[in-house]
């Protein structure tokens, strides 16, 4: 019996920022290198900002992405605005690339999720799934196809994810009815505190796509380009040959799962230091000091840009008034069931 599956492997910048496989043509343009790691230090920003908002008593329990930030940016910039994205909880990048902004993100976890100010209004709004946005995907992809429109559907899903039986029965779908779908696998290597060792015995992630029919890649996902590229490549794909698609992404998170664990308990301080000197942006300024495309300079400006725009986003946050009670019906159904509007009308009375 075969053992083990091999499985492609895309990485563009090693972890000095040195240019070690093929740089893929937009890379080649300084701007589209410099956008992608404004976003990434954006996000290092907010993040930072969230997890003290938790700590004060701001906002509700919070997931952060540091760490993974080149996950969502990289495939945020590979997606057209057409396609669709279901994510887990972590893909604050490509949700901003789709028009979502900073506060909508803090009034989510905030208890107030709005979720409406998406460009794509058929984006799903930030959820907390384990897996179910796979099969949220493949019926938007069955929609797609059935419309014969050259669109995708993409689901972000973490390791823990790949073990529930949605993301089987999902990929199953896809490779079966060959739908326009591509599945992000945000392998940060632990799923809250069980290690990626411990859930499987396959020896991959992405080779879980060989089962449905269809092809897997991994992406080395504290490579931003690489993670654009790949993710480009398989859309592209979808779109036109409706050929879906396993993309594993390997990065590591190093933060706590939520604001509500703490990873001291389960993983080791070496694991953590280790993993520190792979991280996403370090790499990417890296390379762009090395191609004299970045200098100190332009990263204090970067800085304080950032700051400021954090800082607004909370503002807005802040000063948004709460949303009303009978807004929890929103978006479950064209025309609400009998049931469902004998309840929206009293909640709506009752104010």
């Amino acid at each position: 019996m075969q053992e083990y599956l091999e499985i492609p492997y895309s990485q563009c910048l090693n972890e000095q920022g040195e240019i070690v496989g093929k740089l893929p043509e937009f890379a080649k343009n300084a701007e589209e290198a410099i956008k992608l790691y404004q976003l990434l230090v954006l996000l290092r920003t907010f993040d930072t900002k969230a997890v003290a908002l938790q700590r004060t008593g701001k906002i509700g329990t919070y997931a952060g992405i540091l760490g993974q930030e080149a996950v969502s940016v990289g495939l945020g910039a590979a997606m057209q605005m057409d396609d669709v994205l279901c994510p887990a909880y972590r893909e604050y990048g490509a949700m901003i690339q789709r028009g979502g902004k900073l506060e909508d993100i803090l009034l989510y976890w905030g208890g107030d999720e709005r979720g409406s100010d998406f460009q794509h209004p058929e984006d799903f709004p930030i959820s907390v799934p384990i897996a179910s946005q796979c099969l949220h995907a493949a019926g938007v992809a069955i929609a797609f196809k059935h419309r014969k429109q050259k669109r995708a559907a993409v689901a972000v899903v973490g390791d823990g994810g790949t073990s529930k039986g949605d993301f089987y029965e999902a990929i199953n779908l896809a490779g079966e009815w060959r739908l326009p779908v591509v599945f992000v696998i945000n392998n940060n290597q632990w799923a809250i505190s069980l290690p990626r060792t411990a859930q499987t015995a396959a020896k991959t992630l992405a080779q879980k796509a060989v089962a449905a029919g269809f092809s897997g890649i991994q992406v080395d996902g504290n490579d931003v380009i690489a993670v654009r590229d790949v993710c480009a490549k398989a859309l592209k794909n979808a779109r036109e040959n409706n050929e879906p698609m396993i993309i594993e992404a390997l990065t590591y998170r190093l933060c706590d799962h939520t604001t509500a664990d703490d990873a001291k308990r389960y993983r080791e301080n070496e694991e953590l230091q280790n993993a520190k000197a792979k991280e996403p942006l370090i790499r990417l300024r890296q390379y762009l000091t090395q191609q004299n495309l970045w200098n100190e300079e332009e990263e204090k400006k970067l800085l304080k840009s950032c700051s400021e725009k954090v800082e607004l986003a909370v503002k807005n946050f802040q000063n948004t008034p709460a949303r009303a009670p009978e807004t929890i019906f929103d978006k479950l159904y064209h025309t609400l069931p009998k049931a469902y509007a004998e309840q929206f009308n009293a909640i709506k009375g009752a104010k």
